[in-house]
């Protein structure tokens, strides 16, 4: 997960940015943190996913084929 001190910085440039223009060099760190964030939200949010199994209400495992593809490649032998 990202710091907290760059996430700090994130919504101190996104309070910036409300009140008045950012600088060129502020707009650039703006989107290379909000880059940095996503990355690590979607990666975070994957391990999650790896982790669910989807069961119908009969008790019959229905987690997506893509899912489970990606669950089998990543269990250790």
């Amino acid at each position: 997960m990202l710091s907290s001190d760059k996430i700090a910085r994130i919504n101190e440039l996104a309070r910036k940015a409300k009140a008045s223009n950012l600088t060129e060099d502020e707009a650039k760190e703006q989107t290379k943190l909000r880059a940095e964030y996503l990355q690590s939200f979607r990666s975070s949010m994957l391990n999650t996913l790896k982790g669910v199994t989807i069961v119908d209400p009969v008790g019959n495992d229905v987690t997506p084929g893509k899912l489970k593809e990606l669950q089998n490649k990543n269990k250790l032998h």
